[in-house]
């Protein structure tokens, strides 16, 4: 059996969830999250910067906290394993911008009814890795070679991404909106933001519903690749929590800071592929050699920010939309 240590005390979680709860009433009631609007690029970039830096806030107050109580070799290490968990989960949830991005045009959904659909993703997001981290941090608990499986699984889908990189996925093709196409009565015509309304005393799930749908699917496949990608920096539960967390608040702010330039990133899905291609290999050689958290740090930035540099002087004189 391997013992998985965490730092995270009780109470610790229950500030963590408290902060999140708050955050997400804040938005859905005090920021507009009730009122229709197309979010601004200005508006998007700044609470972007607010998320960035609560994120950088709570990992200068957890370094601080654990140097005091369990000594600094362990808030160094513990700082460093956040600040590496948050970069990869913060990069993997670029490429849910280009997914949100085909789902939302194909769909033909206004910008001003985007933010909605955007904030009960992330509300469904946030339970759902929840649960699929703490159930990943008990396998790795009570069955410590699930880690060489986590590994396998995410050489195979960096090396599948490298393969797919250029091609879009076929939205008619995908089996969950078939389902719910074959099952749920339907309405012609958007409504505005409302996902279910009432028509000759029926009721009727409006197009913006199976959007929704589909964004929270979408969410659960690339959590299914980026959580075992956290295990592989740490095992500590409230690390890998906490940074998933904070990235995933951070993911709508994120959207529309890039909806119009998203093309501009096309080559970020090559190094996308290899950050988990890499992580994929530092779990499968860790009997033999054990990466330095400090120096996966290094390389999964040099591997993001070189496809990003790579993208921007690739795309630099083609006009952005």
């Amino acid at each position: 059996m391997n013992n998985v240590i965490s730092v995270g005390e009780p109470w610790m979680w229950a500030a963590f969830i408290a902060f999140v709860l708050v955050m997400l009433v804040l938005d859905l009631f005090v920021f507009g999250g009730r009122k229709a609007h197309k979010v601004s690029v200005k508006e998007a970039a700044t609470w972007s910067l607010v998320w960035v830096s609560l994120a950088l806030l709570f990992n200068a107050g957890l370094w601080w906290y654990l140097n005091g109580t369990a000594g600094q070799e362990i808030a160094d290490r513990k700082a460093l394993e956040f600040l590496t968990g948050y970069l990869i989960e913060k990069s993997l949830s670029v490429d849910n911008v280009f997914i949100f991005l085909l789902i939302f045009s194909s769909f033909h959904v206004s910008a001003e009814y985007q933010r909605r659909v955007l904030i009960y993703g992330v509300l469904g997001a946030i339970v759902l890795r929840a649960v699929m981290i703490l159930a990943g941090a008990w396998l790795v608990r009570e069955f410590s070679w699930v880690l060489y499986f986590f590994g396998f699984f995410l050489v195979v889908t960096g090396m599948r991404m490298l393969v797919m990189a250029e091609k879009e996925p076929d939205l008619n093709k995908n089996p969950v909106l078939k389902f719910a196409r074959r099952h749920l009565r339907i309405s012609e015509d958007h409504h505005g933001e409302k996902f279910i309304v009432m028509k000759g005393g029926m009721r009727y799930f409006t197009p913006l519903f199976l959007v929704l749908i589909l964004i929270e699917v979408s969410d659960l496949v690339f959590a299914v690749d980026s959580i075992p990608a956290i295990f592989a920096i740490t095992t500590d539960p409230f690390i890998v929590f906490t940074s998933n967390i904070f990235a995933i608040m951070g993911l709508r702010a994120l959207y529309f800071l890039l909806a119009d330039v998203a093309d501009r990133f096309h080559l970020l899905k090559y190094g996308l592929a290899m950050v988990l291609t890499f992580i994929g290999a530092k779990m499968l050689i860790a009997p033999w050699y054990h990466v330095p958290v400090a120096a996966s740090l290094a390389i999964v930035a040099v591997l993001i920010g070189s496809s990003v540099i790579a993208s921007l002087i690739a795309t630099r004189n083609k006009p952005s939309h």
